[in-house]
């Protein structure tokens, strides 16, 4: 059966998605909180993660909402199974976040290997994000 924050983050991630029913939401607890790893359908990641990180941002302030009132600790993580990577973020992260101001005009043309630019660019900054010292 599932908890109530796994249902939380399953319900808002599902009104999202194009594939719904490929959404998984899998939670273990370890000495840092709570973890909730999000697997969704690779063509609906972008969806998920948002331009620049927004959407996946936007969830991390519900999730640290919903952790304020159960007395806990949630870590976001959201899997990419098109490359077995997954891309983290930490729901308690402070409420100012920096980004870089690059030029987002990118097309959605496949490149070689298979994935949109937009994609590997949303990759990279929310890789960029992951570094920050939280």
């Amino acid at each position: 059966m599932a908890t109530i924050d796994q249902q939380f983050v399953e319900y808002i991630v599902k009104t999202l998605v194009n594939n719904p029913d490929k959404v998984l939401v899998e939670r273990k607890i370890d000495e840092k909180g709570v973890l909730l790893s999000l697997t969704v359908d690779p063509e609906d990641v972008g969806r998920v993660i948002g331009k620049r990180g927004v959407t996946a941002q936007a969830i991390r302030v519900l999730l640290r909402a919903l952790g304020t009132k159960q007395d806990a600790r949630y870590n976001l993580k959201i899997v990419n199974t098109d490359e077995g990577e997954a891309i983290k973020t930490n729901a308690q992260a402070p409420n100012e976040t920096t980004f870089k101001t690059e030029d987002t005009s990118l097309s959605e043309e496949k490149s070689e290997e298979g994935t949109s630019e937009l994609a590997e660019k949303t990759r990279a900054e929310l890789a960029d994000l992951d570094d920050l010292d939280i």
